[in-house]
């Protein structure tokens, strides 16, 4: 049998192309190495924020970290039913709503300003909201959002009595650390100290000053659904009489600019002034006020305008 001999042209060819992939090999890796420790090197000279904590500026039926945006305008529904116990005679509440009306405005990224009407005592209100801290990762990371909240709200009911009822006993102030971490894509965590005062309080042993901590969270469901969960504890020195903790439950639905919260709570009123330092229903004994929020965002001024 013949062996078949390669010219030694060939054989040099041939080792001269393995060789040169033992030498790629090894080249390739250390590329990728090399790759791999300038990716790392940005990360910790960039700084990255964390974007949309939660979805909504409201998280129930109170604030989240969330400001809309320098020159976005938000118009918020929020609206309450009647208590599910009161009855066939009253439907089950639907003949016993509360409503109010908002207008948000991003005057910066960070800083908003806002008013709104309640029927709920006919109330006036309006705030303050500054982002002060971004949850951030690389260069001076930060683990959480910190947004600062300061509201003040006005009674405009008439009285036929002779009580004093002047301007200045007809107000109501609120300032709120909001402070929030995305821990993921899906969850998000808000823990809000609170501190509620009003210049007219019902009884003379309830104080003007009502403290609460409040506790909430958002979970993820689907890409545009969740759950939410929002619990105000009143430290007990400040509790009025009669008020209790208010507890609610909610489920958001988005739908491009619009985020539906459809929720359930033992508070009837949807400022600070009531569901903190007002809410008299009990949670677990069918005091339950069915309502929803709709958010309506508007961009109103293009954020290049503004440098004009």
């Amino acid at each position: 049998m013949h062996r078949y001999l390669y010219p030694s042209w060939a054989r040099l060819a041939l080792l001269l192309l393995l060789a040169g992939l033992g030498w790629a090999t090894p080249a390739l890796a250390q590329d990728d190495l090399l790759n791999q420790l300038e990716n790392q090197e940005a990360k910790t000279t960039t700084t990255e924020y964390v974007d949309a904590t939660f979805k909504s500026t409201r998280l129930i039926s109170g604030h989240t970290v969330q400001t809309p945006g320098q020159g976005t305008m938000v118009f918020l529904i929020s609206h309450r039913f009647g208590t599910l116990n009161s009855g066939a005679y009253n439907f089950f509440g639907l003949d016993q709503a509360t409503l109010r009306l908002g207008f948000e405005y991003g005057l910066t990224d960070r800083l908003t300003v806002g008013v709104g009407r309640s029927s709920l005592e006919k109330t006036f209100d309006g705030f303050l909201k500054y982002k002060a801290i971004r949850q951030s990762t690389g260069l001076h990371a930060m683990p959480v959002s910190v947004t600062l909240f300061a509201s003040s709200a006005l009674n405009s009911l008439k009285y036929n009595d002779a009580f004093d009822h002047t301007l200045p006993r007809r107000m109501a102030y609120t300032y709120q650390a909001l402070i929030a971490r995305k821990f993921s894509a899906d969850l998000s965590l808000q823990f809000m100290p609170t501190l509620v005062h009003s210049n007219l309080v019902a009884t003379n042993q309830d104080h003007n000053d009502v403290y609460a901590l409040g506790f909430g969270g958002r979970q993820k469901l689907t890409k545009r659904t969740s759950i939410n969960a929002e619990y105000y504890y009143l430290l007990p020195d400040s509790k009025p009489n009669g008020v209790r903790n208010a507890l609610a439950l909610g489920f958001d639905i988005e739908t491009g600019g619009h985020v539906f919260q459809l929720h359930v709570t033992n508070s009837q009123g949807m400022i600070e002034k009531f569901f903190v330092a007002n809410t008299r229903g009990n949670f677990f004994k069918g005091d339950l006020y069915f309502g929803f929020n709709v958010n309506r965002n508007f961009t109103i001024r293009p954020k290049g305008e503004f440098r004009k």
